[in-house]
């Protein structure tokens, strides 16, 4: 059985105006569409389409779901500008901080509101686009001294004064947001020799500062950009971004799966409230390799993203004429068509199409792509 569900794109300023309704088949809004939620979260429930009883996806939820919620959100991202640098809580955190300021009294609404629930956000994303940028997770301290002392500008002195070793990132990061002596200076001469380079003919890592310099001039998170890696995925590739890994996506399309959870400590790149400390205490602030995620292959037409011990799984399902397919999802899964034409239990979802599949395990025919979101 499927529940068909649509929701209408979320118009942030750094969204694309054409790329979600070009990947989807609809009419473009003609503003900004950066996220399609399909899920029920609600901050954009998804809506149930005519023929169901209730109107709106988290209504159905709260009497059908176990727990009266749906844990997992699917997203369609397309960004063509930078997103705000963050992390995420793991569960003890937000749990922890969720209760610390609701008995403070700050408004779940507030703006300085730090936890607006008790749930960790570990995300997901699968490219579609090639390539789909982002920054995520420390680099090696000598990779990054490396690069910054081959701009050979003595204004970047404060900054490799600090950089000391791998020990030293959490407290550089806090130096930055915090515009400590020295800090101006150091933006400014990033921002001089980002502006300089063309696309990644420096490097990728000075490519990444030059576009946040076009789009946040000045901002501190042009020079943490420096000391995280730029990762480039291709389409079909993807990342898992753990609580605490400090990112951003800074441009691309792509599938985004994560923890239903709207709890964001922010580092730079946006106007909305930083609070350094609350960031300090949640970001892993030890060098990492890129996050790249690795598919299991159950069949050749099969790929599945799953990170370890987060217990979701994203399926990117290749449906080809003659060939039925059994894949195995819990119940409550969300699918959603990008190509084609799927049957799922006999019922079909064409491009741009959603459902929650509500038994699970569904048997999938016909000719097109389906992604699949699923509780691991």
């Amino acid at each position: 059985m499927l529940i068909r569900i649509t929701n209408t794109p979320r118009p942030y300023a750094w969204g694309s105006t054409t790329a979600i309704a070009d990947l989807l088949g609809t009419e473009p809004s003609g503003g900004p569409e950066a996220e399609l939620w399909l899920g029920a979260h609600p901050g954009s429930p998804a809506r149930i389409v005519e023929g169901a009883a209730e109107e709106g996806l988290a209504q159905w939820a709260a009497s059908h779901a176990p727990g009266g919620r749906m844990p997992l959100l699917l997203k369609v991202l397309a960004a063509s500008a930078p997103l705000s640098l963050q992390a995420h809580p793991t569960l003890e955190q937000a749990r922890e901080g969720f209760a610390r300021e609701n008995r403070l009294g700050v408004a779940l609404d507030a703006p300085e509101r730090n936890y607006k629930d008790p749930f960790p956000k570990p995300e997901l994303l699968l490219a579609l686009s090639d390539p789909f940028r982002a920054l995520c997770g420390f680099r090696p301290v000598e990779e990054s001294r490396t690069d910054l002392e081959s701009l050979a500008d003595s204004r970047l002195v404060p900054l490799l004064t600090r950089l000391v070793d791998d020990s030293s990132l959490a407290s550089v990061v806090g130096w930055l947001l915090e515009r400590g002596d020295g800090v101006d200076e150091v933006i400014t001469a990033l921002s001089e020799h980002a502006s300089g380079v063309a696309g990644d003919e420096r490097g990728a890592w000075l490519g990444s500062a030059r576009m946040l310099v076009d789009h946040h001039p000045a901002d501190p998170g042009i020079a943490i950009s420096t000391l995280l890696h730029t990762v480039l995925l291709r389409p079909g590739e993807a990342l898992y971004l753990p609580a605490g890994n400090i990112h951003a996506y800074l441009e691309g399309v792509g599938i985004e799966l994560m923890a239903a959870s709207d709890n964001v400590l922010r580092g730079g790149l946006t106007a909305k409230h930083i609070d350094v400390p609350e960031l300090l205490r949640v970001l892993d602030a030890r060098p990492m390799p890129a996050p790249y995620l690795e598919p299991e292959h159950p069949t050749p037409a099969v790929a599945v993203f799953r990170p370890d011990a987060v217990g979701f799984a994203l399926l990117d399902v290749a449906v080809t004429p003659g060939n039925e397919l059994l894949v195995e999802t819990a119940p409550l899964a969300v699918a959603l068509c990008l190509e084609g034409a799927v049957d799922l239990d006999g019922e079909t979802l064409e491009r741009g199409e959603a459902a929650v599949i509500v038994t699970g395990t569904p048997r999938l025919s016909g000719k097109g792509r389906v992604v699949i979101a699923t509780i691991a």
